[in-house]
């Protein structure tokens, strides 16, 4: 059986940080807002949703951390390599986000030509744009 990927939901610990940092990522990469109030954002590009919503108050410790068991990262993936550096100059920089391990570069030990620049969402959840030659350019 085929499957693929329909929605992520990602519990947040401050929507008041986390759905405004979130609607510009996704509105940057062409998601459109399904629904969103103060304490919840759903965006979809038509194939995959994503939901953040607010986690309670009583689940907030200990805090996320992407070493622990469970999600490690997001990765979305661009069609060329100047598409990740176009991200850097259009989105991280104008939005005071610092790229984390040496910002954009290659990643040979991956995929050869595998080139992505890592950051993090206000929670500290690893956020990863990449290119990939033959993977993440077909159409």
């Amino acid at each position: 059986m085929k499957a693929s990927l329909y929605h992520v939901q990602i519990n947040v610990g401050d929507p008041a940080v986390s759905v405004p940092f979130y609607r510009a990522l996704f509105g940057y990469f062409e998601y459109t807002t399904i629904l969103e109030t103060i304490d919840m954002l759903g965006v979809s590009n038509g194939t995959t949703d994503f939901w953040l919503i607010a986690t309670p108050s009583e689940r907030r410790e200990p805090s996320f951390h992407r070493k622990n068991t469970g999600l490690n990262h997001l990765c979305f993936g661009v069609n060329a390599r100047e598409d990740v550096d176009r991200f850097v100059t259009e989105f991280l920089t104008p939005h005071a986000i610092a790229a984390i391990y040496e910002g954009a570069r290659e990643y040979p030990e991956y995929h050869s030509g595998y080139y992505a620049v890592f950051f993090e969402d206000p929670d500290r959840l690893k956020i990863e744009v990449a290119y990939v030659p033959g993977i993440t350019d077909r159409k």
